[in-house]
């Protein structure tokens, strides 16, 4: 009988509890369904303020857990001449500062030792910011495998073309040398994972010699069940962490630009904007007619379960959002953005329609109006997304499609 195939995953962040972001929430779901056909050893650094118990919680889920201190992150780019700095050592070192910074020799050290004693059979980097763990020789003795999460350089790239944020010298001088970045690490493993289709095509025009393989985020059909019935009446909500650049241009859009004018059709609407961490930008929204910002809330569910309309009207931001995914999966409703339906199968020909799409003012009254008004308009919706996320969206789907990534890259390997 063979022995499992035993991966060593490199996680400088904590997955646990899945509940913070993305990238966590993706890191666990991937790790746990791993846990259960291999003999999974994760090395991952201890965040500031983890409670015991969280710890606990992954050990149940993945027995071996190394977990070291982690590295105190100091941004020190004030002003121009640090700035000037940071890119000096950007230049010449090839990786970015910030990953510098949080770089352990603890865990180098650990991982050294591990790889030169041969006792594991593939390498998985979850995330782009551990790849500086992984000496480019290690290709000869082990396969090797990364998840990127998120492109460094597609998410600047995109931030400054479309003027998502205050692009300053800095960001404008790193664009070229994080695409040089990108490229050279990418050529340490043998192949890589990303997660939405317009990252996927930057790493494609870098003109990459690994195959990169989609895999994109899923949802975790037990926490988000559809919901009994829907809603009639004119009630509107947008659920996302309100401290983020590109929510808080959509719910200001949105409350500023869009609402005032479906107020004008239906007088008693409402726009809930719910989410952790509202700034100023956000809260001041608060004093518009019909608007109600919550702030953090016990359970987002009750929010989606009884709104008309979900509404994502991002404007700035790549990939597919869990937002997204979660107003489908709970059947509610959707109207949302070519950003917001960013790689999903939502309309078009020989396609059921599973959600509105609106980029513009007037498209979002029509579209946000159309739903009011039809009932049958809403149950089709609703009965389509929660199916569309049921049969390729959920995590054990994507994470059979990424275990087939490292069996294939395995494979590769010893043959």
């Amino acid at each position: 009988m063979n022995l499992p195939m035993k991966i060593l995953v490199i996680s400088s962040l904590f997955p646990y509890p899945p509940i913070q972001g993305k990238a966590q929430v993706r890191t666990f779901s991937f790790l746990k369904h791993l846990n259960t056909n291999y003999d999974i050893t994760l090395v991952t650094q201890e965040p500031e303020r983890v409670l015991e118990e969280d710890i606990d919680a992954l050990e149940q889920h993945i027995s071996n857990c190394i977990i070291f201190p982690t590295v105190a992150y100091q941004d020190n780019a004030k002003g121009l001449l640090e700035t000037a700095k940071q890119l000096g050592v950007f230049f010449q070192q090839g990786t970015p500062p910030g990953f510098l910074s949080h770089y352990s020799i603890a865990i180098q050290e650990w991982l050294d030792k591990a790889i030169e004693s041969g006792k594991f059979d593939i390498l998985l980097c979850e995330g782009s910011a551990n790849e500086i763990y992984v000496r480019p020789e290690w290709q000869k003795k082990i396969p090797t495998v990364i998840d990127i999460h998120r492109s460094v350089y597609g998410m600047y790239k995109h931030q400054i073309e479309t003027q998502a944020n205050d692009s300053g010298l800095r960001e404008q001088l790193s664009l070229p040398l994080l695409r040089r970045y990108e490229k050279q690490y990418c050529h340490k493993f043998a192949a890589v994972v990303v997660a939405n289709q317009a990252e996927q095509q930057i790493l494609k025009n870098l003109k990459l010699e690994v195959p990169i393989t989609l895999v994109p985020n899923g949802l975790n059909l037990q926490v988000f069940p559809k919901r009994s019935s829907n809603q009639s009446g004119h009630r509107i909500t947008f659920v996302g962490i309100m401290d983020k650049p590109a929510n808080i241009d959509a719910a200001r859009f949105f409350s500023l630009d869009v609402f005032p004018k479906i107020r004008q059709r239906y007088p008693d609407a409402t726009l809930d904007l719910v989410g952790s961490r509202p700034v100023p930008e956000v809260l001041e929204l608060n004093d518009l007619s019909g608007v109600n910002v919550t702030g953090q809330v016990p359970c987002v569910l009750d929010y989606l379960h009884n709104t008309t309309v979900s509404v994502i009207p991002i404007r700035k931001s790549i990939g597919t959002k869990m937002r997204t995914l979660e107003a489908l999966a709970t059947g509610t409703p959707l109207v949302a953005s070519d950003y917001g339906l960013e790689g999903l199968p939502v309309d078009g020909p020989g396609l059921p329609l599973v959600a509105m799409r609106a980029n513009d003012v007037d498209e979002y009254v029509y579209a946000v109006g159309r739903l009011f008004q039809d009932a049958k308009l809403r149950e089709k919706l609703s009965n389509n997304g929660r199916a569309l996320v049921e049969n390729e969206y959920t995590w054990e789907q994507m994470s059979q499609r990424y275990e087939q990534v490292l069996l294939d890259t395995y494979n590769k390997f010893i043959f």
